[in-house]
């Protein structure tokens, strides 16, 4: 009976540790998509003042246009749907650029207006770490970081 007893339990466990997932997917980042109202309005925002570059829109969708966000990275901005998004600082876009200083004198010179973390009108933002970072809208008023990550 206790050999059966033993047999049993192993078998059970046995069954549990087969059950148990253990496969990695390796997940890495491909692209962000917004909702815009006014597609070319937003793809002009993003190649003027965010200098992005504009690639091919695979999907073959109208009102559908792509930018490139390097290394494999994209930004599709997407007009097709009409439900209103709901949109707040903390859901945002973080970019990174070894020139930092020249973005924001780039967006003194367009007058976008961008602020701190709290909200300071003009003011960067200096993380505990010693980021700068500044925070701006888009036309359909997603928020966009620009940090200097990376830079010495």
């Amino acid at each position: 009976m206790r050999k059966i007893s033993l047999f049993i339990i192993a078998l059970l466990f046995t069954c549990f540790l087969k059950a148990q997932d253990t496969t990695s997917f390796n997940f890495t980042f491909n692209h962000l998509a917004l909702s815009v109202k006014d597609v070319d309005r937003s793809a002009e925002f993003y190649k003027k003042v965010v200098n992005l570059q504009e690639i091919t829109n695979r999907s073959k969708i109208e009102g559908v246009r792509w930018f490139s966000l390097g290394d494999g990275k994209e930004l599709h901005l997407i007009s097709i749907l009409k439900e209103n998004v709901t949109i707040n600082k903390a859901v945002h876009l973080a970019l990174t650029t070894p020139n930092f200083d020249a973005f924001v004198k780039r967006l003194d010179k367009l007058k976008i207006a961008y602020s701190d973390w709290p909200g300071t009108l003009h003011k960067i933002n200096i993380r505990a770490d010693g980021i700068n970072q500044i925070f701006f809208q888009d036309p359909d008023s997603y928020w966009l970081e620009i940090n200097s990550v990376g830079q010495k």
